[in-house]
């Protein structure tokens, strides 16, 4: 019968050593969370009113709130013209178009 040899891949990049290094940073964060583990004592949690609740998601509200940037009252006005301008032209090409079509419609019919 025939012989099956398996062909031999050369390293040619060296990448043994890449490897032993990403096994090494994987066994320092496998460390790292068992640390982190061993550090978190269980305190049992308080119980919240919902009013207390409320509030704190209030307080988020207005601090993700604080964050938001708004545009000045120039460039509102300068994107609603131009938005505008936008749906005007969009709706009389698709006019124009709808009426070369009942047009070549009409010849053809």
């Amino acid at each position: 019968m025939a012989e099956v040899r398996k062909k031999v891949v050369e390293d040619t990049y060296n990448t043994s050593k890449i490897k032993v290094k990403e096994k090494e940073k994987e066994k320092k964060i496998e460390k790292e969370d068992k640390t982190k583990k061993k550090k978190k004592s269980k305190k049992p949690e308080e119980k919240k009113g919902i009013f207390t609740k409320f509030r704190i998601f209030c307080n988020g509200v207005k601090e993700e709130f604080l964050k938001v940037h708004w545009t000045s009252k120039s460039d509102m006005v300068k994107y609603s013209i131009a938005c505008i301008f936008f749906i005007i032209f969009c709706s009389l090409f698709f006019y124009v178009i709808d009426v070369i079509f009942a047009l070549v419609q009409s010849l053809f019919a």
